[in-house]
């Protein structure tokens, strides 16, 4: 279970930061920071975890103690017009630093300390000059992160459910996009959506295929 061993690495206040999405071929890349608020013990929600270990019924109430306050946040979606031009990683990383830069800026705001550390899930660093540092698989090792992948996996979770609703038949509020059975089959009997990443391999292999152009 994640701890708050790496955030008491230093003295002044400690960010997460993490991605949803990556992976899926269709629907938005969610990028989120936060800061935890740890002034009273019980202001931390118990059951803080890696979102991938989480039933969505358990993310959904963590996402609601999460944004309500006193913690802070910011978040990004990414969308696809800007993956298939920047490519997914650099896409990422980008809004990583943007989440990473505002929540510092709120945190100032509110009269809190510049965070002293931001702690990045994966071994990728982003393009920041905050100082940083780059865990693998630290939704598993950090609350801080494990808090900002919640934030993240819920949020998009939500888009792509509201996404099946305009364009069923892709599974989309089951699949989150990802490239199950269903999917495939889906783009075989309805065609690419808008909402397709035309730079991923499986889209691009079918509209080569066809010849034709989105839905």
């Amino acid at each position: 279970m994640p701890d708050f061993s790496l955030e008491d690495e230093v003295s002044g206040p400690s960010i997460g930061v993490d991605e949803a999405g990556r992976g899926p071929w269709a629907g938005p890349v969610s990028v989120a920071a936060c800061w935890l608020d740890r002034s009273v013990p019980d202001n931390v929600p118990a059951g803080l975890d890696d979102s991938k270990k989480l039933a969505a019924a358990r993310r959904a109430t963590l996402f609601e103690q999460l944004t309500a306050g006193p913690h802070l946040y910011s978040l990004r979606h990414v969308e696809v017009a800007v993956i298939d031009r920047e490519g997914i990683l650099k896409a990422t990383l980008a809004a990583m630093a943007e989440v990473a830069a505002d929540l510092q800026s709120k945190m100032i705001s509110l009269g809190y300390d510049a965070p002293a550390q931001t702690l990045i899930d994966g071994n990728q660093m982003p393009p920041t000059s905050m100082p940083a540092r780059c865990i693998v698989r630290g939704d598993s090792a950090s609350l801080s992160i494990a808090a900002a992948s919640i934030i993240a996996k819920h949020s998009r979770d939500l888009l792509m459910c509201e996404l099946d609703q305009s364009h069923p038949g892709y599974g989309w509020a089951n699949n989150m996009g990802y490239g199950t059975k269903q999917h495939s089959m889906a783009i075989e009997q309805l065609g690419i959506t808008l909402h397709h990443r035309r730079s991923f391999a499986p889209v691009r292999r079918y509209l080569a295929a066809i010849g034709g152009s989105p839905t």
